[in-house]
């Protein structure tokens, strides 16, 4: 067992930051999921609504990758009162070729608010304006802040609103973004009052009740929802797929159960079959993106095995390479 690598936490924050090179990585891996020969089972996912709890695991296999990886996410929500992050977990790394265990990395979560951060910027990059340089941020967690971190590396961002149901949170994480980004960046206690401005609008919350509504919305807007990756959870008002130009989800099979349009089928607002191109077709090109300027135009993310297998992959070779990045 000796071969095996093990990788911890802080040699991994140290050297994977959170950079065009994870999200180019990620991109790549939504791009392979719209070819042929990926392999990805559904989410096998246990919700534990008596501890406020839920874990979930994810894998895929990518054609053209060494290995590919078995994510295990625990995210329990009650864990700040307590001192302790939502999210932890693990990644094992497998031989492609073998099926061997090539490495274990002791992320504690990391790894998946890297990747999840980077498939909002890969979303942004593709679906909103070139020119964005508004956001707004619903909650105030480590997802919020990577959030709009990935949002500066693929798009002009020149200010920033946060929201959040406590605005203590909120005005703490607009200052940590403020002094990390060198932007400014507020707190605000109205949801609509930061949308109405924004460019770009993510949502990072483990809501089951909507948190944003579609008449705040307006031409030009993109959204991108990242929360909903349980059935019971629901960020975005069912009447904002409806007023979008263009709706594009991680998955569609997976969207369906999980994700923002789970919830729109659920009130009535979309048919169940109706079909959508996902977010790696519309990389590819196989699929039309965002049109015009005024287009609203919504990303459903509820995270996908393609993104722990190419997040660890890169984190191997980043580590394997010195274990700084290179």
């Amino acid at each position: 067992m000796s071969d095996i690598l093990v990788l911890e936490e802080a040699d991994l924050r140290t050297a994977v930051p959170l950079d065009l090179a994870a999200v180019d990585c990620v991109e790549q891996a939504f791009v392979a999921l719209a070819g042929d020969g990926v392999v990805m089972p559904s989410v096998l996912s246990m919700h534990l609504p008596m501890v406020n709890g839920e874990v979930d695991i994810k894998t895929a296999f990518l054609p053209g990758f060494s290995g590919f990886a078995v994510k295990v996410s625990p995210g329990f929500f009650d864990n700040p009162a307590r001192g302790l992050p939502s999210t932890s977990g693990l990644m094992v790394l497998l031989s492609a070729e073998t099926g061997r265990v090539q490495a274990v990395l002791l992320d504690n979560g990391y790894l998946t608010d890297l990747r999840t951060a980077a498939a909002g910027a890969v979303a942004a990059r593709v679906l909103s304006r070139v020119d964005s340089r508004r956001a707004a941020i619903f909650g105030a967690g480590t997802q919020a802040r990577m959030q709009l971190q990935a949002l500066t590396l693929v798009r002009p961002i020149e200010s920033a609103v946060i929201w959040a149901r406590n605005i203590d949170a909120a005005e703490q994480a607009a200052r940590d973004c403020a002094e990390t980004l060198g932007i400014p960046v507020t707190a605000v206690p109205d949801g609509a009052e930061a949308a109405r401005e924004a460019d770009i609008i993510v949502t990072t919350t483990p809501a089951s009740t909507p948190i944003l509504q579609a008449n705040w919305l307006r031409p030009g807007q993109h959204v991108t929802a990242m929360g909903s990756d349980q059935p019971g959870k629901c960020e975005l008002d069912p009447a904002c797929l409806t007023r979008a130009d263009l709706y594009v989800p991680d998955r569609l099979s997976q969207t369906r159960i999980m994700g923002e349009l789970r919830a729109a089928i659920d009130a009535g607002a979309m048919e169940p079959e109706r079909g959508f191109a996902e977010l790696g077709e519309v990389l590819t090109g196989a699929a039309t993106g965002r049109q015009r300027d005024t287009d609203i135009t919504i990303a459903d993310l509820t995270g996908t095995g393609v993104q722990d297998t190419a997040i660890a992959t890169h984190a191997v070779a980043r580590m394997t390479k010195g274990g700084r990045a290179q």
